[in-house]
């Protein structure tokens, strides 16, 4: 194995509530919408792309106003969570030390441009991951986006650990195998491999690492 490759919301933290607060600001603020998500349908969202993200929450819109008013709601996320971050999942830091002196770690998630930047750096974990890439990045399936960070890497075996069908099938697209983080916002029956929580990840005997 010469690398593991990390999804970020409902596998590394939970920014719920941080998102919630500042895509209401944002539709208040920029349209004439009443406000009609919560913390139960914003889940329910996390690991979607942004274009569909923006068609389940206005799909009575254009597609550009859709856009105009997502982006809107990504640009006020960006600059809450710099103030009020997510809640990072128990063992998170102690975990992905660990792991990364022994091999290379990774992410790769749906989000927008400049988010995973932000999760690293009010996490503490800047140091600690290699690379990343994301659909505002991209702007392609996450499993194009993996083989895509696979090729700049030069990464030929690594595991994806996520939370979502939608991670899952990127893991299909991408040919590599996939890690089911139980505790996340998803269900996956058809995941072969499973964790309880992230700790977990220390103890799997098909990761090959010594820890």
């Amino acid at each position: 194995m010469d690398g593991i490759i990390f999804d970020v919301d409902g596998t590394l933290w939970d920014p719920t509530e941080t998102v919630l607060e500042s895509w209401t600001q944002a539709i208040i603020e920029n349209s004439d919408l009443k406000v009609d998500i919560n913390s139960p349908k914003l889940r329910g969202l996390f690991g979607k792309t942004m274009d569909e993200i923006y068609n389940e929450l206005f799909p009575f819109l254009s597609k550009e106003e859709q856009k105009r008013l997502g982006s809107l709601c990504y640009e006020y996320e960006n600059q809450l969570l710099e103030k009020k971050p997510g809640i990072l999942y128990d063992g998170v830091q102690e975990v992905l030390y660990t792991l990364s002196k022994k091999l290379p770690l990774f992410i790769v998630s749906n989000c927008q441009s400049g988010y995973i930047e932000i999760f690293l750096k009010t996490t503490g974990l800047i140091d600690v991951v290699k690379a990343h890439l994301c659909f505002g990045d991209t702007l392609t399936s996450k499993g194009q986006t993996i083989l895509r960070l696979m090729k700049e890497n030069g990464l030929k075996d690594v595991v994806y650990v996520g939370d979502t069908r939608g991670d899952y099938l990127a893991c299909q697209e991408a040919g590599i195998p996939f890690i089911f983080a139980e505790y996340g916002f998803g269900d996956v029956p058809e995941a072969k491999e499973h964790i309880k929580r992230i700790s977990d990840l220390l103890k799997q005997n098909f990761m090959g690492v010594s820890v």
